[in-house]
């Protein structure tokens, strides 16, 4: 948190990277990894990123433990919950960025709105640990995907997972060099088109194979009987809150330029319109395709026997769209690890790019992908524990505290309808 220098008389002016009080003392990781200097597309393209992410290909998988009803209607209201949930943090971000306390972080929000101790003790840990572990899932995933590839074209192939694992954590160590969120807008933009591709290839592939003759015989009854398809209820859902899981929107916000006022709001029709594009197509043709057949990842069901039920090169097409996206995926989730690391070991009195801060930036962020790639190599099971600890970080953060920050900023009167939607 910034700290007030003394008062001149003078009428505050506003910082020229965040257009936040120039009185106020950055840490180096607000000023120099949450550069204010987006526009509200630059904010789509992040947003996207962060949510649309490769674990969209369980949305079938999920389907086959709820059923036609219950897929839809939870895929349904957790995308309309957590539009509403962003949209509200939103509101909460614009206002005390016009009363010109801009917060950039989430555990900035909590410091300011509930106390010290929320930001410090709970929301600060539990998003840095959500995030760290949502770059450990992903590079495991993108170590699998490049497995995937790799015996696509050598079907005989000695490589381990493990290697493919190192391999995408080496071109994951070069690009998270990139200094600031901001400086990611290119990349994400790209990764918007990746996921566009992908979940197209998904979708016509599902269809595809729904319609061939080696079509596997529909089942659409839900698996499990008793306390078995309740755990596997329970898991869906938790798989649904995961997969339009954020836990970095404060971040993305403290991208834009100054004033922010109603461009967050744009930012998320962007991305939403993507989300609704993907999230459904890909949920409702895989689950048409294999019922409660579907695997963890769709596009396991594309092989049969370790044969190709679609065309051999429009499999590898999907699969390096896949692995593509992955590393932006990646880089999104570093940015708040980013800014703990600059914030402890750059000085903000210096230029960014000035030798005494290129060196630890250089030599923290890489120790941070080196950590991260040998538990992603140490633990093939990690997406499997994520998916669970990942609902129980995900829903306080994305479901739970947004609600609690606009009662407690706006504090709507209990007669009102604000107040019950917000509860």
């Amino acid at each position: 948190m910034g700290t007030l220098a003394p008062d001149s008389g003078e009428t505050p002016t506003t910082h020229r990277e965040t257009g936040i009080d120039a009185r106020k003392e950055l840490d180096a990781g607000a000023l120099f990894v949450l550069k204010s200097q987006g526009s509200w597309w630059h904010c789509g393209y992040h947003m996207t990123t962060a949510i649309v992410a490769p674990a969209l290909l369980s949305l079938p998988f999920a389907f086959g433990l709820l059923g036609w009803p219950g897929g839809v209607i939870c895929l349904t209201a957790a995308g309309l919950t957590t539009f509403y949930s962003y949209y509200l943090l939103s509101v909460v971000l614009e206002h005390h960025a016009q009363l010109g306390k801009r917060q950039l972080r989430f555990r900035d929000m909590a410091h300011d709105i509930l106390g010290p101790g929320w930001g410090r003790y709970f929301v600060g840990p539990l998003q840095l640990g959500i995030c760290y572990s949502a770059v450990v899932a992903c590079t495991l995933l993108g170590g699998q995907s490049l497995k995937f590839i790799y015996l696509l074209s050598e079907p005989e192939g000695k490589m381990q997972l493990s290697h493919f694992v190192v391999i995408f954590g080496g071109l994951v160590l070069i690009l998270a060099q990139m200094p600031s969120f901001h400086s990611l807008r290119h990349i994400n933009l790209v990764s918007l088109l990746l996921c566009l591709a992908y979940c197209a290839c998904t979708t016509a592939g599902a269809i595809y194979i729904g319609h061939s003759k080696k079509a596997p015989l529909k089942d659409y009854s839900i698996t499990g009987v008793g306390i078995n398809r309740v755990f596997g209820i329970f898991n869906a859902i938790s798989i649904i809150a995961t997969t339009y899981g954020n836990g970095i929107i404060p971040e993305i916000q403290a991208t834009l330029a100054p004033p922010v006022t109603g461009k967050m709001f744009k930012g998320l029709l962007v991305c939403y319109s993507v989300v609704i594009s993907t999230f459904f197509s890909v949920g409702i043709s895989g689950y048409w395709a294999f019922g409660n057949r579907s695997q963890g990842s769709i596009l396991q069901n594309f092989m049969l026997d370790g044969k190709p039920l679609v065309p051999k090169w429009f499999l590898l097409m999907t699969n390096v769209f896949t692995f593509l996206q992955v590393i932006a995926v990646v880089l999104t989730y570093m940015q708040p690890t980013n800014v703990v690391l600059e914030r402890k070991f750059a000085d903000p009195k210096m230029d960014q790019f000035s030798i005494r801060n290129v060196v630890p930036r250089v030599v923290f962020r890489s120790l941070s992908v080196i950590i991260a790639t040998l538990l992603a190599a140490m633990l093939p099971f990690f997406g499997d524990i994520m998916a669970l600890a990942g609902a129980f970080g995900c829903i306080p953060l994305d479901f739970i505290l947004p609600m609690i920050f606009y009662n407690v900023t706006f504090k709507p009167p209990k007669r009102s309808i604000m107040f019950w939607e917000t509860r």
